[in-house]
Order: structure tokens, then sequence, then C-alpha cells
């Protein structure tokens, strides 16, 4: 009978084989998608669909500051086709941001973007990043989970800015995500 030392690294060398044929197993069936939506966050109006629920104590809005720094930011938006609010829905996006940057416009979020419509209708990804609002190209946000047929799901989603009123807030984002999941 082989001494428990013995046994012990057996068992360990069965446990790693395991593990790195789970591993392959799990790469061979990921998936990888693309969307493509453009996000409407609108501050103003009757019914705005971003909605300011705190503001650090002498943090007051400026006609050039409209989202000014500690300010947080409940939110469902509206995910349409194409850039007009009267395109095709396909989902929203609901979560919170907050206004991060100091000297220029930052914000940190955390949403959930749930799709309503095609193939994906109730999966929904996750991200949480942060979006350094000022830069017209090149903001990348991290995709840190989703559920449904997103379940597991990671990646990133690079942002453009088709639309912001500097005076009021509103904007309309598009989003080009590539989501790995299984």
């Amino acid at each position: 009978m082989p001494t428990p030392p013995v046994l012990l690294r057996l068992v360990a060398v069965l446990l790693a084989a395991i593990s790195l044929r789970s591993t392959a197993t799990a790469a061979r069936h990921e998936n990888t998608t693309q969307l493509h939506f453009f996000l409407h966050d609108t501050l103003s109006g009757k019914d705005p669909s971003a909605v300011l629920v705190g503001r650090g104590a002498g943090r007051e809005p400026r006609p050039d500051d409209p989202v000014p720094f500690s300010s947080l930011y409940a939110t469902d938006d509206v995910l349409t086709e194409g850039p007009q609010r009267q395109s095709k829905v396909v989902g929203n996006a609901q979560g919170l941001y907050v206004s991060s940057g100091r000297g220029k416009l930052s914000l940190v979020l955390g949403m959930d973007f749930e799709l309503t419509d095609g193939p994906f209708n109730g999966s929904a990804f996750v991200v949480y990043s942060r979006n350094t609002v000022t830069r017209p190209v090149g903001r990348e946000l991290a995709v840190v989970g989703g559920r449904g047929a997103f379940r597991m799901a990671r990646g990133y989603a690079l942002l453009r800015t088709h639309f912001l009123d500097n005076g009021n807030g509103d904007a309309i984002i598009e989003y080009n995500v590539t989501l790995f999941h299984h």
C-alpha cells in the first residue's frame, strides 16, 4: 500500500488533470457575440431616463457642467438600433453612474444592459467601468458578467458619442460590444 504522501500526490495529479480537462472543454464551447446599438441618456424634460439621486455638498450644476463632480444618477436608458429615438427599441440599460472626474467629465458606471428583442431577448450583460466622456472616440468599458445567453460574459464595449448637449447633459452614445460567453 502506498504511503500517505504518495496518495496525496496521486490525488493532486488527478485533480489537476480533471481541472485542465474542464478548462479545455469550457474554452471550446465559448461563443463570441458582437452587438451594436445606441444608448439614449436623457437628463432633461418631464420624463428623464437618468435622475439625480445624490450630490456632494457644494457641487451645484453650472451651465458649462450639467453633471458636476460627485453627482450620482439612477438610470433606465433606452437602447435603439439607430441613433434616432424613434428607431426600433432593442433593450434598456439600468443602473447607476457617478461623476468621478474633478477636472473633466468622467463617469464610473455600473449598468445592466438587457436586450428585449431578437435572438438574445431577455439576456443581459453587465458593465462596470470608467467612462471618460470627454474622449469622443476610443472609450472602452469592461464587461464583467451577464445572464441568460450571456451567462459568465466577459468582454468590452467601445463607445462613441453620437450626440451630447453640454447645456443639459442629454446624450446619445453608440455602443459596439464584443462579448465572450458560454
